[in-house]
């Protein structure tokens, strides 16, 4: 039986290794090669203009009795940029525009064609609610993907079947739609019902729109990429200023990479602040921010809204989030900065190459590999380490939480620490042993005072890592939404509820689904300030060395 599993195993290797060779050969390969070619294209050109100049300076150098150093030098210097930067300029220049075409392309092809397939459907279909125009514009992409599995003649029985009326909305021709289920069923294509003929049509419309704008924007593209070509080859001259457009284009790319993060992040506060508006309409945000009780009422969606919104008070919340995240950083803190001040001021290098690593290791756990740890292993110990000594802990708890959330933090703490101490100056270190202080005395005196705001941001940092951990706390914290200082017990966090409340069949208006914008919105304040704060305390106190 291992003898199977282990051909079995083989052969899913390397089925995958050849999907992935394949890949990398046919789309990423070739472009690498014509971007190279073209790159060297640009630069043959640029040395060989070049070499030419010198060539003719060196024979009128000869007809005038001058010296050819003087030629070439001169020579030499009417090049106004190295090789190089002439076949990166030419290489941008050729595809850049290409690139950009493709891409607004590529974005607006998909609600163009669907536009254009909405307008192929019977009139009353527009007439429905989003929902059910939504419903079946996916049964249409359904159909659409199960085109490419189908052999001409499946296809031409789906054409015929496709025929309909468009103005009376039913079908002009014979349609035997258990036939097309059927057909798509032995395709492996699950179809929830029997298709109508309008769908069937807006399918096949829909593949040729997209096969007509895939063949177009490749064709746009290369036409592009070689009238680009030849008008950057042949603008390529000795004192063309092609280092100051390639730095300008590498200039406005970083721009834009900037921009889109910028972007990026306001897009997502601003999405989640709009969704945590709509909840305060429902929910004053009085009996969120100070409510003691969190109870909501999952049933107010399917019950079209009775009034009875249940209670979301964020404060168990808010406490089960921070009495978690003290634990592990009591947890975190001691072991990581004592570990960071053993390997900056007493580790050997040849110990110090091997235990940093080794400590490091940590940080590249999947953090829902901890939740399982503390779920399955260290959970259940603390339970029955419990019950021995008379103490009842229940293994989804504070403790149990806290704790494994401090094994995730010490790497974190101890590699930020360890970066910080490095950086005092070893003069001080040597004024403090030169004046008679032992190695533990500069530590504690000297080392740890110059680096103190250095630590405090660390453990900023870290504390802001743990109010946002999320897999640990959903497996190994509980869900109990409770006020209480027992750290044997059950409590709950933030990130567990935003899990709950974004987990399952919900209505997307509901109260129950809008709190968890809510809570994203308070935990990102949270966080934030965090952050900005040790910003401050790192900046007031931070000391400036020559």
């Amino acid at each position: 039986m291992l003898k199977v599993f282990s051909v079995e195993l083989r052969g899913k290797v390397s089925e995958v290794l050849s999907l992935y060779v394949t890949g990398f050969l046919t789309y990423i390969l070739p472009p690498i090669i014509v971007i190279g070619i073209v790159y060297s294209i640009g630069k043959w050109k640029a040395q060989r203009l070049l070499k030419n100049r010198l060539l003719s300076n060196q024979g009128q150098a000869k007809n005038t009795n001058t010296t050819a150093n003087t030629g070439t030098a001169a020579n030499a210097s009417s090049l106004h940029s190295r090789p190089p930067y002439h076949g990166a300029f030419l290489a941008l220049i050729s595809f850049l525009p290409a690139v950009i075409v493709f891409c607004a392309w590529s974005i607006a092809e998909g609600p163009v064609i669907k536009g254009m397939v909405n307008s192929t459907l019977p009139a009353s279909i527009g007439q429905l609610e989003a929902g059910k125009q939504d419903l079946i514009s996916s049964v249409i992409g359904t159909v659409e993907n199960g085109l490419e599995k189908l052999d001409q003649k499946e296809l031409a029985l789906l054409e015929q079947a496709a025929q309909y009326d468009k103005e009376a909305g039913q079908a002009a021709a014979p349609v035997e739609p258990e036939a097309i289920r059927k057909l798509f069923e032995d395709k492996n294509i699950i179809l929830a019902e029997n298709p109508e003929a309008y769908v069937l049509s807006a399918a096949l419309k829909s593949r040729s729109f997209t096969q007509f704008s895939t063949y177009g924007k490749y064709a746009l593209f290369i036409l592009m990429s070689i009238v680009s070509f030849m008008i950057a080859y042949s603008s390529i001259k000795l004192r063309l200023r092609a280092r100051n457009g390639v730095e300008t284009i590498v200039k406005w790319f970083l721009i834009l990479a900037s921009i889109i993060a910028i972007v990026t992040t306001f897009g997502i506060l601003f999405s989640v602040l709009f969704e945590t508006i709509n909840f305060f309409q429902i929910i004053p945000p009085s009996n969120f921010f100070f409510g003691t009780v969190w109870d909501p009422r999952f049933g107010w969606g399917a019950t079209g809204g009775d009034g009875n919104f249940g209670q979301y008070g964020f404060l168990p919340l808010l406490w089960g989030t921070l009495y978690i995240s003290f634990v592990a950083l009591f947890v975190a803190v001691p072991v990581g900065l004592f570990a960071a001040i053993y390997m900056s001021e007493y580790a050997g290098s040849k110990l110090r190459s091997i235990a940093k690593p080794a400590l490091e290791i940590l940080a590249g756990i999947p953090t829902i590999v901890y939740g399982f740890f503390a779920l399955v292993t260290l959970g259940p110990f603390f339970r029955d380490a419990g019950a021995v000594v008379g103490l009842e802990i229940n293994a989804s708890s504070v403790l149990t939480a806290g704790f494994v959330m401090g094994i995730m933090l010490i790497p974190f703490i101890s590699s930020l620490s360890d970066d910080i101490i490095n950086a005092v100056p070893q003069s001080l270190r040597e004024g403090s042993l030169g004046l008679g202080s032992t190695k533990s005395e500069t530590i504690t005196k000297v080392v740890l005072p110059a680096a103190l705001p250095g630590l405090v941001g660390a453990v900023m940092l870290a504390a802001s890592r743990a109010i946002g951990e999320t897999m640990i706390v959903v497996l190994a914290a509980g869900i109990a939404a409770k006020l209480h200082m027992n750290p044997f017990d059950a409590l709950t966090t933030i990130t567990v509820k935003i899990v709950n409340q974004l987990t399952g069949d919900h209505e997307f208006g509901s109260p129950e689904t809008l709190v968890a914008f809510a809570l994203g919105l308070s935990l990102f304040i949270i966080t934030l300030m965090l952050n900005v704060y040790a910003l401050y305390i790192v900046r007031k106190y931070r000391e400036q060395y020559d």
